[in-house]
């Protein structure tokens, strides 16, 4: 588990499970392995903004982003970052595996709706090995996420 992931959950007396489970390059394979519907699986996706400003989108597994919702709901353009363009952002962190805090990072994080109605969120914790599982209430408090409709199902 990412260090500063853990001490920032533990200074903030937050309740969190730790998994750990064989390597997994995708949201869907960790939902797999770890016996939960992919729904429940949170994956981070990277925009970068008509300004060139890098943005933290959290999303299920089970979609993709819609960029037109998505531009829709920021009121600005968006494209999709590629991971040699953010990776130097998560440096202790496995590229892909990023977890959804981007107030860690100095990022602005966005969440998609259907994420919201979930009690707990599920998702990398900085390796491709570990998941961790948390109530969404706690992630939502400790995050201040936006809070947008911008994903639709695979």
């Amino acid at each position: 588990m990412l260090r500063m992931l853990q001490e920032y959950l533990d200074t903030h007396h937050v309740g969190y499970q730790v998994m750990a489970h064989p390597a997994a390059y995708t949201a869907r394979e960790v939902a797999h392995l770890q016996h939960v519907p992919a729904r429940e699986m949170a994956k981070v996706v990277m925009v970068k903004t008509a300004d060139g400003k890098p943005m933290m989108l959290v999303l299920p597994a089970t979609h993709r982003v819609d960029f037109s919702a998505l531009d829709s709901a920021l009121h600005t353009r968006t494209r999709l970052e590629e991971e040699r363009e953010f990776c130097e952002l998560f440096p202790d962190c496995e590229t892909g595996a990023e977890p959804p805090f981007g107030n860690l990072f100095q990022l602005e994080t966005l969440v998609d709706t259907s994420l919201t109605k979930d009690d707990e969120i599920l998702f990398n914790a900085g390796s491709h090995r570990e998941t961790l599982r948390m109530r969404y209430a706690d992630y939502a408090e400790l995050v201040h996420p936006q809070i947008a409709s911008f994903a639709r199902m695979m």
